[in-house]
């Protein structure tokens, strides 16, 4: 069994793969400060008695690295974990292709991988959400080529900066209300989250599906990801596929490519 951990800045996703198959998922919270021994007691509670034949991981968090490889490197079976100079296969067309967060290039390699087929079997581009701490809007290329993207503050570090900045604005539900003219603060606070989070992906969506036309004549398919996707993505009128954890998808074919270059 393939164990994918994707460690994000709020959440730490957990997966187990048999082959192509994904068998058990699993969501907490990221602890930056976590030492190799607390890792370890949250993997095993969580997996229990599955026995696990090999490891990929990816990390956005820089303070909870050397945990992750001390750990990664006790354990007794193969490990990638997806940095700088490990090959994923996925060209990154960008300025500075170290700056380019590992998430963001295996998301890339699975969203290519799972949509980036028309329903005539031919190429197209791929347009991916990622609704996370931040929100990341990535375009990727009809040959699986990471061509950049926009980045912009995630919905739930919005509604934390107005409630601690604004006296009189608080925490509300993130749900999408049933108005967008609000009546009450909460509506107001609930209408500006959710429904103007869905009219900027829209407008980037539409941009940069525009500039993959005109580059490969060929519109994108659009894919939602992310832990909170289920928030925004019904009032998004832009996005036309959801796969909630497309990021462990694309750690199982990084360790698959990595592992076959590494057996050469």
């Amino acid at each position: 069994m393939l164990l994918t951990v994707d460690v994000g800045n709020s959440q730490t996703v957990l997966a187990t793969f048999d082959g192509e198959r994904r068998i058990g998922s699993w969501r907490v919270t990221t602890a930056a400060r976590a030492t190799a021994d607390e890792l370890r007691m949250v993997w095993r509670g969580l997996l229990r008695d599955t026995e696990v034949s090999g490891v990929a991981a990816c990390s956005t968090v820089p303070a909870l690295l050397p945990s992750l490889r001390q750990l990664l490197d006790s354990l007794e079976v193969p490990v990638t974990l997806i940095g700088p100079g490990v090959r994923t296969g996925v060209p990154l067309h960008v300025d500075n292709p170290r700056e380019v967060g590992a998430d963001r290039v295996v998301t890339a390699l699975a969203a290519h991988e799972l949509f980036g087929r028309g329903p005539g079997g031919h190429a197209r581009p791929v347009v991916v959400v990622d609704f996370g701490t931040s929100t990341n809007v990535d375009a990727v290329g009809p040959d699986g080529q990471f061509l950049g993207g926009a980045l912009a503050p995630g919905v739930e570090v919005s509604l934390d900066a107005l409630a601690s900045r604004a006296a009189q604005l608080r925490s509300v539900e993130l749900t999408c209300p049933p108005h967008a003219i609000g009546k009450n603060t909460v509506a107001a606070l609930q209408s500006g989250l959710v429904l103007g989070f869905a009219g900027l992906v829209d407008g980037l969506v539409t941009r940069i599906a525009a500039e993959l036309v005109a580059q490969f004549g060929t519109a994108p398919v659009v894919v939602a990801t992310g832990g909170l996707a289920p928030v925004v993505v019904d009032s998004c009128a832009s996005i036309g596929e959801q796969e909630p954890d497309l990021t462990v998808h694309g750690l199982r074919l990084a360790f698959s490519r990595h592992q076959a270059q590494a057996s050469r």
